[in-house]
């Protein structure tokens, strides 16, 4: 069982973008895409692989809206797999529905299976589009913690 709760607020362009480290990295998978996130702690994990999502997929080239839409979202699932499906799902559904890009992700936290995030993003006229893709999939979904950190991998269908 999952529900999610989207709350939906524009403003000016007051945000500072997160700096471009890289805690992810792209895998070979046959005709898809494959992530390999990693994050010290379950927060940081689910915020990397949310940014990491629209990484791959887009690369800002323009200032043609300086509109930043702040959106808050709720998920709630049965374990943490599919949490983070539903998650990234959830991102992209926002992002195909609203025309926006998410640059900037803060999950303000994960507990018992659900999560509440802040993501902003601007208009899909500001970037250009390397690969659409369609939805996070359950395909050798891997969430792991080690030595106190946490991975993941997860295959996105394009």
């Amino acid at each position: 069982m999952s529900r999610s709760m989207v709350r939906l607020h524009h403003g000016p362009p007051n945000f500072q973008p997160p700096p471009q480290v890289q805690n992810y990295e792209v895998f070979e998978h046959t005709a898809d895409i494959g992530l390999r996130i990693k994050g010290k702690d379950l927060v940081e994990l689910f915020q990397n692989a949310g940014l990491a999502v629209f990484q791959v997929s887009s690369r800002r080239q323009y200032v043609k809206n300086k509109t930043h839409t702040d959106i808050i979202i709720k998920q709630k699932a049965d374990n943490l797999d599919e949490l983070l499906v539903n998650w990234l799902n959830e991102l992209l559904s926002i992002s195909a529905v609203k025309g926006i890009i998410f640059h900037n992700i803060k999950v303000r936290a994960i507990q018992d299976n659900a999560l509440e995030a802040l993501a902003t993003g601007s208009s899909v006229e500001n970037y250009r589009v390397n690969t659409e893709i369609k939805a996070a999939t359950y395909h050798q979904l891997k969430i792991e913690q080690i030595d106190g950190a946490w991975t993941a991998e997860v295959i996105l269908g394009v």
